[in-house]
């Protein structure tokens, strides 16, 4: 392995790391799971703009947080899905908008807008399905769309030293 595939790897893991922390501090607050989630992990879905190592280190991230917190099958997978393909969203834009911020939460937002209510339904039985549209979609604007562009407007300042 050369030096840079070190470097990623080291990121996505420590990106994977800190995803499950802030899945479990979310947790005890029961903000996690379920028809109510703000998961202050999922601010972490904009670091696409600064590496690609967060796609793998956010995947990961959410697919071990959903095993540990106790999660339905459909959750681990289809959860961890909407996670990937927002991320994969994130990083395109990065590369459309190179010095945009705002619209990078949109991937993750609309991802676990459309997919986490139909987990919810049939992995939980929560009903009705248009409400957890609403909820999901209000927990994604807050951990994404606030949390999220805050993180990338403090990381910005120090990009070079922490994404070289």
């Amino acid at each position: 392995m050369n030096k840079k595939s070190i470097h990623l790897l080291t990121q996505a893991a420590m990106i994977a790391a800190l995803y499950v922390v802030l899945t479990f501090i979310a947790n005890a607050f029961g903000l996690a799971n379920y028809a109510v989630q703000v998961r202050f992990s999922e601010a972490l879905t904009i670091l696409p703009l600064f590496t690609p190592a967060a796609i793998p280190g956010l995947f990961a991230g959410c697919l071990i947080s959903n095993i540990l917190t106790g999660c339905a099958l459909p959750d681990i997978v289809f959860g961890s899905a909407a996670t990937l393909i927002g991320a994969l969203g994130t990083w395109k834009l990065a590369k459309l908008f190179p010095d945009k911020r705002f619209p990078a939460p949109i991937p993750p937002i609309v991802a676990n807008t459309v997919i986490v209510p139909f987990v919810l339904r049939y992995a939980y039985g929560i009903r009705p399905l248009w409400l957890s549209f609403l909820t999901v979609g209000a927990g994604e604007i807050i951990s994404c769309g606030i949390l999220g562009l805050l993180l990338a407007c403090t990381l910005n300042r120090y990009r070079t030293r922490l994404f070289s």
